[in-house]
């Protein structure tokens, strides 16, 4: 990288999500003095890499808001330690990747991830013939982000609940 004023705005090795959509807002800014430069489908490129990572946190999201439902709702043993496997994976992958930007992002969107990963944590359910379970999924997200982020945190088990 050249030495050099650095421009205003986030570091990609601090926030990549956060660099990419700045980056793209740059290049779509700056004067095009030569036409043979595709600037347009190269911010776009630069901003959709964005995008795959926001949307791959928004996924381990939804997975862990899954499986936190089957473990609190579900009254089946077997499949605990593979539901819990999946939560400890989810965390770890947003543990490496998760940024502050994608955090804030999580957030806000933790309603909507909530409502998908229960009609998918529903279905799940009903296939194994727990649809008396998966009935009592509450409407709004009982889980916080910070539960979702917790990796000694899980919801007990039915009929543990205190």
């Amino acid at each position: 990288m050249p030495d050099g004023p650095r421009p205003n705005g986030p570091r990609y090795d601090d926030d990549f999500y956060a660099w990419t959509q700045y980056q793209a807002e740059v290049l779509r800014s700056m004067p095009a003095a030569d036409n043979r430069f595709d600037r347009e489908h190269v911010a776009e490129e630069i901003e959709d890499l964005g995008k795959s990572e926001r949307n791959a946190m928004r996924s381990e999201v939804r997975r862990i808001l899954e499986h936190f439902l089957k473990l609190a709702y579900s009254p089946a043993t077997a499949p605990r330690s593979d539901w819990m496997e999946s939560i400890a994976n989810a965390r770890a992958e947003l543990d490496d990747r998760l940024t502050a930007t994608l955090r804030r992002d999580v957030e806000v969107e933790l309603p909507r991830l909530y409502a998908r990963a229960s009609k998918v944590a529903q279905t799940g359910l009903i296939k194994y013939r727990e649809s008396g379970a998966a009935s009592d999924f509450p409407m709004d997200c009982p889980y916080t982000l910070a539960q979702v982020l917790n990796a000694e945190w899980y919801p007990e088990p039915p009929g543990e609940a205190k």
